[in-house]
């Protein structure tokens, strides 16, 4: 899979003990990569990083190191020291309501890390290719039926989307003046190419966020208990964990490979029969 160029490639996941990450590692390690993570400590209880690491069988058996991507010193001192080769940076407050109630560590979170992970690989030799997963929140929402175009504007009402807008400012900025692939002027790539991945409304087994939708029913269920659900009508691109993934790994191929087109910004979501209501994916759970 992906013509095997992750193959003994040094990667470095930043959270990797969340979600989608979890499963990201799992998959590159199965590619025979040699994977780094660094992250908080696993956000939920349970954990699918627990899960996967648990001993005698550990069946993930990475590189793990605890840490906050807002920490530059430690962050910076971890590329210098494993010298990865393609970067996938996951690490994020991920969560809208939790925004609200703090904004000031989500910005300093999704922003703030962000612009530290890229100076890290900014000064490290060895990184040939980022992979910056940001979010589809980061659109400006002007609440028509069709999906958003890669081109169109930045945005966000709640401090979650304002920071992911923000997220992709920031990559937009480092690529133009720092991993431009227009810079040297010359027909070979330039020593870093950087792309950022824009999906939502992901599902799939290891998530145990709160307010989300699936994890808020597998626990109501499990205590016999009645859920709120906010917006049944709502129509959301559910797609399973596994598919935006997949096409994380294939754009940091065409980045490793040198391919300069790769270096934007890209949607990942299903096909238009994957759009149902929140009320649908509910009477099908």
């Amino acid at each position: 899979m992906f013509n095997n160029i992750y193959k003994n490639k040094k990667v470095l996941i930043t959270g990797h003990t969340g979600f989608k990450g979890s499963w990201l590692a799992l998959w590159l390690k199965e590619l025979g990569a040699e994977v780094i993570g660094y992250a908080l400590k696993p956000p939920t209880t349970p954990s699918h990083y627990e899960l996967l690491t648990q001993q005698p069988t550990d069946n993930l058996n990475i590189i793990s190191i605890e840490g906050d991507i807002r920490n530059y010193i430690k962050l910076n001192e971890i590329f210098q020291s494993y010298k990865p080769e393609i970067v996938f940076h996951l690490a994020a407050q991920p969560l809208v309501r939790y925004s609200y109630i703090n904004p000031v560590e989500t910005f300093e979170t999704n922003v703030m890390g962000t612009i530290n992970v890229f100076e890290a690989c900014r000064n490290c030799e060895s990184v040939r290719a980022i992979v910056n997963i940001t979010s589809d929140k980061c659109y400006e929402n002007k609440e028509w039926v069709w999906g958003y175009r890669e081109s169109d504007p930045m945005g966000g009402y709640d401090p979650y989307s304002a920071s992911k807008g923000c997220a992709e400012l920031v990559t937009s900025a480092y690529r133009n003046s720092f991993f431009t692939p227009s810079y040297p002027l010359t027909d070979s790539p330039p020593r870093v190419l950087l792309a950022s991945a824009r999906a939502g409304n992901v599902i799939g087994g290891g998530d145990w966020a709160d307010d989300r939708l699936i994890p808020d029913i597998m626990r109501a269920t499990a205590k016999n208990e009645s859920v709120i659900i906010r917006n049944p009508k709502a129509t959301r691109p559910w797609q399973h964990v596994l598919e935006p993934l997949s096409g994380y790994l294939l754009l940091g191929q065409k980045l490793l490979e040198g391919r300069k087109e790769f270096a934007g910004g890209w949607n990942f979501g299903p096909d238009d029969e994957s759009n149902i209501t929140v009320e649908n994916l509910i009477e099908n759970i």
